[in-house]
């Protein structure tokens, strides 16, 4: 199974949820994740992630123009920009929308902003686990 993690900035949340993806599903499934606006990676991403021991060799941001021709089979939106932005992927016959704050954005203490990617972090390994590991295992 292919599939396609889309944010505006493939730096936080689309990495997350990369990464953690690759780490939970193995060799079931290829990811990639990229951006409508690509920028860099937050640094915090690497922090949280290297907290739970998942790779993160090879993360960089990338542009979803790069994949405009690459079949998927899930096509799966982390913020509301990016699914109002999202090309359309044709071949891609499943779409989910996650709808996730920004942890880039959380005020704060750096703790407490450190927090907010926890939390956004753990949320997407809860979906990943209960959404998509299921799909991989039928």
């Amino acid at each position: 199974m292919r599939i396609l993690v889309l944010c505006t900035h493939n730096a936080r949340r689309s990495q997350l949820a990369e990464a953690l993806l690759r780490w939970l599903a193995g060799d079931r499934c290829e990811v990639v994740s990229a951006g409508t606006e690509p920028g860099s990676i937050d640094p915090r991403v690497f922090e949280v992630l290297h907290e739970l021991g998942v790779p993160t060799d090879g993360l960089h941001s990338k542009s979803v123009e790069a994949f405009r021709t690459t079949a998927f089979d899930l096509v799966i939106t982390v913020c509301d920009h990016a699914r109002e932005h999202c090309p359309v992927f044709p071949g891609a016959p499943r779409m989910l929308h996650w709808s996730l704050p920004d942890p880039g954005q959380a005020g704060g203490s750096p703790e407490q902003q450190l927090d907010a990617f926890r939390r956004v972090r753990d949320e997407l390994r809860e979906r990943i686990c209960r959404e998509i590991l299921p799909l991989l295992d039928t």
